[in-house]
């Protein structure tokens, strides 16, 4: 078992069995797993950055329930998905301590979580090795809680971070 498929299996777990868990009662009645894509190694590489400016102002995040969350624009980067080229911003917390990067690409509303999907300094795939250079493997890409469950309030990925290509890796839509 690949350490992704051991991450999956705890997540699964998690969300089954953790009194923190998004999940409703009623959705763990028929609970069994998450549905992901297949791994896909081409998904799963070093980018260089380009790095924003450290005293850009913080950016209002809208989020699912409306209010607003602060980040900073901390890099961005292209990579090749199926021929075409995608860009991607990372973003960070205040304090360049923590990194997110949520996006939306031409599967939301049908294969994935309409609202798009998210990557994070927390979780593996998404990791900076320097100022200008990141490991990314879009196969850990993640629904938020609010995919799950209505209470919980998930930042909107920016327009900006809306890509026109499918990035088929990672975590399907709940079902």
């Amino acid at each position: 078992m690949s350490y992704l498929q051991e991450l999956r299996a705890e997540i699964d777990d998690f969300l089954a069995n953790h009194p923190q868990s998004p999940l409703t009662d009623e959705q763990l009645l028929d609970f069994e797993h998450l549905n992901y894509y297949d791994e896909n190694p081409d998904l799963a590489f070093t980018a260089e950055v380009t790095r924003f400016a450290a005293d850009e102002p913080l950016i209002e995040m809208q989020t699912s329930t409306g209010d607003t969350r602060f980040y900073r624009r901390w890099g961005q980067f292209s990579f090749r998905v199926d021929g075409e080229m995608a860009t991607l911003v990372i973003y960070s917390d205040p304090y360049d301590d923590d990194f997110f990067m949520p996006f939306k690409d031409a599967t939301n509303g049908r294969e994935t979580y309409g609202a798009g999907r998210y990557m994070d300094s927390h979780r593996p795939g998404l990791r900076p090795l320097n100022d200008h250079t990141v490991e990314i493997d879009l196969n850990y890409c993640y629904n938020p809680y609010c995919a799950y469950n209505d209470l919980y309030s998930c930042p909107l990925p920016p327009r900006e971070n809306w890509l026109k290509v499918p990035i088929r890796a990672g975590e399907k839509a709940f079902k």
